[in-house]
């Protein structure tokens, strides 16, 4: 038998528009999904926290999953989950249930910058150093030519040295453009699920203690549409 399959999700939690709460919800889902991810032996390195307006609150989080079948673990996941509590910020407020959405990002970018879209240029370095820094080109201006963002580096004599440098620090701030111009989308889309799904939760909790809910599917659509098309292949 060959290797289990490898590969990379990213996925992200969020409270949408919904109030405070939401983003408590938010931040408790975080925790019981990381859980989960641990038990899986999955891992994960979070690219992105967007802070709720109260203590302990997210709005946001975006989350990098690597590991084998993260399709079928995430199919638990993804969708529309549902805590059935008391505020913690409003106890008088007469609602009960309070829904965030957990959504896998499903964009051709890449997170991890690939060395052919990167051109390199030496330039000489400027600053203290004396007559040696003016007359060596060991600085490396670094384009991702894609996000057209570039950085400057002088901090190593070497050239190949700071073309490193230029790479890891360029990756960085690529991984940021890119997470910002994924967060107005994901919210929009989360927008759209709020308003089909809240009906059919992939997950409930319940109480402070978020203590999960187990939930029963129904698939009687599901069902009712294999039927007729049994019955339509028997009538063929």
């Amino acid at each position: 038998m060959g290797k289990p399959l490898i590969n990379t999700k990213i996925i992200q939690i969020t409270s949408g528009r919904g109030p405070a709460e939401c983003s408590w919800v938010v931040a408790q889902i975080l925790k019981h999904f990381l859980e989960s991810v641990n038990n899986k032996d999955i891992e994960y390195k979070i690219l992105h926290r967007e802070k709720g307006i109260e203590n302990m609150t997210l709005q946001s989080v975006t989350v990098q999953l690597k590991g084998n079948n993260l399709s079928r673990f995430l199919s638990q996941w993804i969708g529309t989950i549902q805590w059935i509590g008391t505020s913690t910020f409003r106890p008088q407020h007469k609602r009960k249930n309070w829904f965030v959405g957990l959504y896998e990002i499903r964009k051709s970018e890449q997170f991890e910058i690939l060395e052919k879209d990167i051109t390199y240029q030496a330039t000489k370095s400027s600053g203290p150093g004396g007559q040696h820094v003016n007359k060596v080109s060991s600085a490396i201006r670094a384009t991702h030519l894609p996000t057209k963002t570039q950085v400057l580096v002088m901090d190593s004599r070497s050239q190949h040295q700071n073309r490193k440098i230029a790479k890891a620090r360029l990756q960085e701030k690529v991984t940021v453009v890119q997470l910002e111009s994924l967060k107005s989308g994901v919210k929009n889309q989360w927008k759209n699920h709020l308003t089909l799904e809240r009906g059919n939760p992939v997950q409930v909790f319940k109480g402070t203690d978020f203590k999960k809910n187990t939930i029963v599917k129904k698939f009687k659509k599901q069902r009712c549409a294999l039927k007729n098309e049994l019955r339509n292949q028997l009538n063929n």
